[in-house]
């Protein structure tokens, strides 16, 4: 496993977010057009790609939320390569990057269907909150913080 800190301009990221996208897509339907809104990845300069034997196998990234926080974004792991610890590790470096920033919290939103992705976010550390900004009244969101040490 090789992991690669990078920003959104980065062809393996923008292809991962692809799969994402139609991934999400697919998930929230109608929906879909409200969430990708929020989703544009042009300005992101906190991106990690992870690769299993050369292969792009999953990414995340993060921007800034506040002064003191950073909101998590884009993550996805390939299918292919689900179930190997990819999100946790992700997450973790994630973490650890925007600490090295200065930055204190860490927050996200995430689909309250989507079981694997919060249990990711449960084991590591993440725990529920009321829904911020654009996310308050969604009934199919969920969000979440953690206190970065």
């Amino acid at each position: 496993m090789n992991l690669h800190r990078t920003d959104s301009n980065h062809p393996d990221f923008q292809n991962l977010v692809k799969h994402l996208d139609a991934s999400l897509a697919e998930h929230n339907g109608d929906d879909h057009a409200f969430f990708d809104q929020f989703n544009k990845i042009d300005t992101i300069k906190n991106c990690i790609v992870i690769y299993i034997d050369e292969v792009p196998a999953a990414c995340g990234a993060f921007k800034e939320f506040s002064e003191d926080a950073v909101e998590i974004k884009r993550m996805f792991t390939n299918p292919k390569f689900r179930k190997r610890g990819l999100g946790t590790t992700i997450v973790k470096e994630l973490e650890n990057w925007a600490k090295e920033l200065g930055y204190k919290k860490a927050v996200l939103e995430t689909s309250q269907d989507l079981n694997n992705a919060i249990s990711v976010y449960e084991k590591s550390g993440f725990h529920k909150i009321p829904n911020y900004g654009q996310y308050i009244g969604v009934d199919s969101s969920v969000c979440f913080e953690k206190v970065l040490s």
